[in-house]
């Protein structure tokens, strides 16, 4: 009896000791299951490089404007429903946007990228000059053909293993739609897509790799467009019954500029004059001008926006006009999740930048050298470390006015990312030191150079979608720094209301001008194994001013 006792007491004395130990082997089983997973999504996006080639030159052949994706619309909806997806179409009033969602249960993680492409843009890819496939069409000349095949392929790998390893989550693949209108995702956001979702893993195409969290850095913006309603008259024979409605725009446009002297270093404005009337002798009734307002807060976007109504109220005073405002597009400045992007770099890490070879380094250094770039080394061959935050604390200038960093471009990703826990993953698929938006950044986005960066980012994305949904901790501490450090202080407010539309009419006339051109050079992978190959080029294709330029500094790095 007293021997049992003492057994028993033994026992419950050892028990921590015992649970400690097993779920330390727990944990260490458990990591170990993860290791394995992600050694087989590795060799899986391996045997899936094909498909990812094919995905990101199908869509580089589109070569279509926001609102307009209806190809890319079609073929992503297609792979993805073949592949057991479930998709909802046209999502937040827009026919080209869609979510597509497998599994069950939590974590339900959101993959996201852009599809929509840049005007005047077009270019044939692995040319190191100009030389558009057709003239004057729209190009992919930021490189988003690139990020839906990355996402694909990343998530069906992860799709296989969570079936054979009979894992909870779900995954919901989403593309960006009209992202350089800023013309969806706070729609997206307004209508309740993200309620649900746990994290957002968001690519986008860069020339390193790399994730960044906290204040990256993003200007946050208001797109609007203002509209001038005159009179028309015959310019010669009466211009005095005329009121011009081109007037109000140019007046506008004069105000701003002299304003511009007086407005913090922070803004970006820019506008582009959408209808400027029809013909000369007819005075124009009509007219358009359309900003974009950047700031680096909530606050100061709507202060500059509200500086831009009160030119509009001007210029219509003194050309006895009216006029009204359309929002076509907003977008927050960003904030980004450290726990997740912690993760994630732990990833990037282990697999590194692609290894280049010297016909990617050539075309890099060609198309340098022709746009007169700063960076003339190359392809990147060293990794980006982690992006910190931006340092916060405002720099007090002359007159007392304080003044955080300087920046520049906007995305509408920061809108999901005041929603959600979200990382932005930056993979390298073009040529570091180029314009941006401009048709030498395609020239490598149906190339090498796209296919082996795609491969390797979604290799990082497939790993750090395991790390989550195998270790629930990431999760937790993700929506902890979300609501503790992210939003403690600052709550997201729309800058778009309930009663905003898409402007889904954005894009028409130019694609219906231009679809029909460039629909005799789509990407046919039945007949070709990539779109080089369909095309006719050599990679890469030089000028011999180029070759000779580029011979000349290898013989003189030589010596």
């Amino acid at each position: 009896m007293i021997k049992n006792y003492i057994k028993l007491i033994t026992g419950i004395l050892l028990l921590p000791t015992l649970l400690l130990a097993q779920s330390k082997q727990t944990k260490s089983t458990s990591e170990k299951n993860l290791e394995q997973l992600k050694q087989q999504a590795v060799v899986a996006i391996d045997q899936r490089k094909d498909q990812a080639q094919q995905i990101n030159d199908m869509l580089f052949s589109f070569a279509e404007l926001g609102f307009q994706e209806e190809e890319s619309f079609k073929y992503l909806t297609n792979i993805l429903e073949k592949e057991g997806f479930t998709i909802q179409k046209g999502i937040a009033g827009m026919p080209t946007a869609w979510i597509a969602t497998w599994g069950s249960g939590k974590p339900v993680i959101a993959i996201g990228s852009d599809v929509d492409c840049i005007p005047k843009a077009s270019q044939k890819p692995g040319v190191a000059y100009k030389d558009p496939i057709v003239e004057g069409a729209p190009g992919h000349g930021e490189g988003h053909n690139s990020g839906q095949a990355l996402n694909i392929v990343a998530a069906l790998t992860v799709k296989q293993l969570m079936e054979k390893n009979k894992l909870s989550g779900t995954l919901m693949l989403w593309p960006g739609v009209a992202e350089e209108l800023l013309g969806a995702k706070a729609f997206y956001v307004r209508d309740g897509y993200f309620k649900d979702v746990d994290a957002c893993i968001f690519t986008h195409v860069g020339d390193n790799m790399s994730v960044a969290y906290g204040d990256a850095g993003y200007n946050g913006m208001i797109s609007v467009k203002f509209t001038f309603e005159g009179q028309a008259a015959h310019a010669a024979g009466a211009p005095w019954r005329g009121r011009s409605a081109l007037d109000a725009v140019e007046l506008m446009n004069i105000g701003w500029n002299y304003r511009r002297e007086h407005l913090e270093l922070t803004q970006r404005s820019h506008y582009v004059i959408s209808d400027g009337g029809d013909q000369p002798n007819v005075v124009p009734s009509k007219a358009s001008v359309w900003y974009y307002f950047r700031e680096r807060s909530y606050p100061k976007i709507k202060a500059l926006f509200e500086k831009g109504i009160k030119m509009a109220e001007g210029a219509a005073m003194m050309t006895d006009t009216k006029f009204t405002y359309e929002i076509l597009g907003s977008a927050w400045p960003g904030h980004f999740n450290k726990p997740i992007a912690a993760t994630m770099y732990q990833n990037i890490k282990r697999i590194g930048l692609p290894g280049w070879s010297p016909e990617d380094q050539m075309l890099a250094k060609a198309t340098q050298k022709e746009l007169q770039s700063p960076n003339l080394a190359g392809l990147d061959i060293k990794l980006d470390t982690i992006g910190t935050p931006v340092p916060s604390a405002p720099t007090m200038m002359m007159g007392g006015q304080s003044m955080v960093p300087l920046t520049g471009g906007s995305d509408d990703i920061s809108d999901i990312s005041w929603s959600v826990p979200t990382v932005v993953l930056v993979y390298p698929s073009n040529i570091p030191g180029l314009p941006g938006h401009h048709w030498s950044n395609a020239i490598a986005m149906a190339t090498p150079i796209a296919h082996k960066g795609v491969v390797a980012g979604a290799k990082v994305e497939a790993m750090t979608l395991l790390d989550m949904i195998l270790k629930p901790e990431i999760i937790q501490e993700a929506k902890t720094y979300y609501t503790d450090e992210q939003t403690k202080e600052t709550k997201y407010t729309p800058l778009i209301s309930s009663k905003e539309i898409p402007a889904i009419y954005l894009n028409k006339k130019i694609m219906a001008e231009f679809k029909p051109k460039l629909e005799k050079f789509y990407y046919d992978p039945t007949k070709y194994k990539t779109y080089l190959e369909q095309l006719g080029i050599k990679y890469p294709t030089l000028r011999e001013d180029q070759r000779a330029e580029l011979m000349k500094k290898s013989e003189t790095k030589g010596k």
